[in-house]
């Protein structure tokens, strides 16, 4: 069943799920106007394919306007934020399949080895486009085989046409072993966090030398990578059964609101839509129209 991002807006809705017969997938159909999606990050891909309207993704190197034809691709743990390109908003289909997922079908259908990237944020590409759509409705039909077949395409065609792999990885500098160590106290931390300066001291560094490192690292400052870590750590629980009152508290929120905004300019939907969807999704196999 399709939720509007915050309850209540008729005009704007929103079905995020997953697929059982498609593991390693999530899967986002959304009509939005005034929702934004602050900056965040994934741990795996986004494929994205806008039907209506106009989306401005706002990426590193720039925002990139998604239109009716285009599709767009980020790669794992790059930054981005989104929001409407115009009054009428957008509405869209979007595949996040897991980097396990991608690699898999990296090595049976391409000679690309190492982590697979995409070269592009966006390309203009009709007929992959209305794929990623068919995705969608042979998976919401429970039509399984129609499901992973025509995502085995899209990834493949994509990956032929617009893949690569990452470079090996270099030595760190000072500021990126800086930066690492302070991504990992603020994950042992997660639920009470040191203040920027606590943790500047705690790794012998000043404040605004730990602010640089981070977003040179990042692309977010710690303060905005905490409240993205939170969440991805609130949705592992709201899929094994937390409440979202529990969850909250459990990842460091003040309390459920706090993490009900963050969490659905961040996924898309509220936690508790989210926790609804997945439930429903594996009783009933996941097939059926929203």
């Amino acid at each position: 069943m399709a939720t509007t991002p915050d309850g209540g807006r008729p005009d704007e809705w929103a079905r995020h799920w997953q697929y059982p017969e498609v593991p390693g997938l999530d899967l986002l159909r959304a009509r939005y106007v005034r929702h934004s999606f602050s900056r965040h990050s994934h741990e795996g891909y986004v494929l994205g394919a806008v039907r209506k309207g106009i989306e401005d993704v706002v990426m590193p190197e720039g925002t990139i306007k998604a239109r009716p034809g285009t599709v767009v691709m980020i790669n794992p743990e790059v930054p981005h934020s989104a929001h409407a390109g115009v009054p009428e908003g957008w509405s869209y289909t979007t595949l996040y399949p897991s980097s396990e997922l991608i690699a898999g079908i990296a090595r049976e259908e391409t000679s690309l080895r190492g982590t697979v990237s995409f070269g592009q944020a966006i390309v203009e590409d009709e007929s992959t486009a209305r794929l990623i759509s068919a995705v969608h409705r042979a998976a919401e039909e429970g039509n399984a085989l129609a499901a992973d077949s025509v995502l085995r395409i899209v990834v493949a065609r994509l990956l032929r046409r617009h893949g690569g792999t990452l470079p090996q990885r270099t030595p760190l500098t000072a500021g990126a072993s800086t930066a690492a160590a302070a991504r990992d106290a603020l994950l042992d931390r997660m639920a009470e966090p040191p203040s920027l300066e606590q943790l500047a001291r705690e790794l012998g560094t000043s404040p605004f030398a730990l602010l640089r490192a981070f977003r040179t690292a990042y692309g977010m400052p710690p303060h905005a990578w905490l409240t993205n870590a939170r969440v991805r750590a609130a949705r592992r629980l709201l899929e094994a059964g937390t409440a979202p009152a529990d969850a909250a508290a459990a990842v460091g929120f003040t309390d459920q609101p706090h993490l009900n905004r963050h969490f659905t300019r961040i996924v898309g939907v509220p936690p508790g839509a989210y926790q609804r969807e997945r439930a429903r999704t594996y009783k009933t196999g996941g097939g059926g129209r929203p």
